[in-house]
């Protein structure tokens, strides 16, 4: 299923960033260049990576007059009903500066239109409130959301009190858990996650935003209405008069919705059955850069306190833990105690297989994700680019899979282990240390089996070895505990 996410009241594409204006929509027309060409050209390079797919250029140049370049200004131009003329005219800069949400514009959204809950009474919970706010006007303003879309179809909305409600609805700050942190002040304003299990649905505002009943700050009702439609299954729509449409208005009509989206919601909830379901992520941030993903998601979720759990890999990644288990991630962030669960997909929709080993180099802000002989390299919450080959580590040809990496901040090193062998990766000289690979029972004592994970925290590397971890004191050479897989995922 997918996931969406609102960037502003009244949000309707989800993109980074707040919206709260919507962009001025001029005639097509002559329009005066910018003044600061540098400053503008950094502005329209990092939106149309973010929104239109634009490749960066080796060594992170990129020429304004390129093809590439200008074909993909010209897209955002036809999109948003601009003078198509590839050039960064003032009105294009207008739109490009505009708060939105962080969808890209141009992805194919058919594979992913049928996404939908498979039935027509779904609940919702309120977790966390915001401040400046009632909790009355709080239920209030959430419930009128969702009766946009209850009169428009034949859905029906209960509110929940259990942790197992279908949407959950939180404001949060910064980053909480999934991968998508929030920025603060006028930034990202909200995310959602299309129908499924798990995360599915789940509905995000940043309480740093000022939330509001009216029109000034962030009108919650329009914002939320947005966003419940995206964790209904509904795409973004080129149409400005749809509650889809990418950017925020402050000011709408009673009804929110336009005939389109009327139409869209009951295609998408007719009595059709058998839908495949998929689930995918949009955030609203000019930080991300979430995309659609068509890979099925599981029936089931993995149980994370079967006593028998195993994982694949397991790695920091910024305030968070990563936990891998097949085509299956559990995040826990280091300072919250619920954990977000699903496909690998839903996260990083361009890794759709599993991952067998994965560390992460803080100097970098950097995390490889390894799978059999490639890997990807994750920067912030994005995959940048295609995986690249294992070799790319200076492994002989020879190697194609390892079974776990750890990357050791103090000594520079990233420890790879194969078998009951291992190497060890100068991360500053990027280069093999001379006379690897080594025997892993007689550097790590006590370590005498296939190690499945591992991973370095507070001084310690944990080895992940079946349903166990143990803790290694890498300084004196010995095992100091022992402890159950699942006991980091809290059971």
């Amino acid at each position: 299923m997918h996931v969406l996410l609102l960037s502003c009241c009244v949000l309707v594409l989800l993109v980074p960033g707040p919206c709260f204006t919507a962009p001025t929509f001029m005639p097509a027309g002559d329009s005066s260049p910018s003044t600061e060409p540098q400053v503008d050209l950094k502005l329209a390079t990092e939106y149309l990576q973010q929104y239109y797919n634009l490749q960066e250029e080796p060594m992170g140049r990129m020429k304004r007059g390129g093809p590439s370049f200008t074909s993909k200004v010209k897209d955002m131009q036809m999109f948003f009903g601009l003078n198509a003329t590839g050039v960064l005219d003032s009105n294009t800069l207008e739109t490009m500066s505009s708060p939105r949400c962080g969808v890209p514009d141009v992805e194919e959204y058919s594979h992913i239109q049928g996404t939908r809950w498979n039935k027509n009474v779904i609940t919702y919970r309120i977790g966390r409130y915001t401040r400046d706010l009632p909790r009355n006007s709080v239920d209030s303003l959430v419930e009128s959301a969702f009766s946009v879309w209850a009169r428009a179809s034949s859905l029906t909305f209960a509110r929940s009190h259990t942790r197992n409600a279908d949407i959950m609805v939180e404001f949060v700050s910064h980053a909480h858990g999934d991968l998508y942190p929030f920025d603060g002040p006028r930034g990202t304003l909200a995310h959602a996650f299309g129908p499924g299990l798990g995360i599915g649905g789940d509905t995000h505002f940043d309480d740093d935003e000022h939330w509001t009943a009216g029109e000034t700050g962030f009108n919650l009702f329009v914002v939320a209405a947005h966003e419940f439609g995206h964790a209904l299954g509904l795409k973004h729509s080129g149409n400005p008069e749809s509650l889809m449409y990418p950017t925020y208005k402050p000011s709408r009509s009673a009804n929110l919705l336009s005939g389109e989206d009327v139409a869209n919601i009951n295609a998408l909830y007719s009595p059709v059955t058998g839908r495949p379901h998929y689930f995918s992520r949009f955030g609203w941030s000019s930080q991300q850069n979430p995309r659609q993903s068509g890979s099925p998601f599981p029936q089931l979720m993995q149980n994370k306190c079967a006593s028998d759990l195993t994982f694949d890999a397991v790695s920091t990644l910024g305030e968070a833990t990563f936990f891998f288990k097949e085509r299956y991630l559990w995040i826990k962030h280091n300072e919250h105690y619920d954990i977000k669960e699903g496909p690998i997909t839903n996260f990083m929709p361009k890794i759709e297989t599993s991952i067998d080993a994965a560390f992460w180099v803080p100097r970098r802000s950097t995390a490889y994700l390894i799978h059999e002989s490639t890997f990807w390299t994750v920067k912030g919450s994005l995959v940048k680019g295609k995986p690249r080959a294992l070799s790319h580590f200076g492994f002989p040809a020879w190697v194609q899979d390892v079974d776990a990496a750890v990357h050791i901040v103090k000594t520079g090193r990233t420890l790879f282990f194969m078998h009951d062998i291992y190497w060890s990766y100068n991360e500053n000289r990027r280069v093999m240390d001379f006379g690897y690979p080594k025997y892993i029972s007689e550097d790590f004592p006590g370590v005498n089996t296939t190690i499945n994970a591992a991973v370095h925290k507070d001084g310690f590397i944990y080895f992940f070895v079946g349903p166990e971890v143990y803790q290694y004191d890498y300084t004196q050479k010995h095992v100091v505990g022992v402890e159950k897989a699942n006991s980091w995922l809290g059971c």
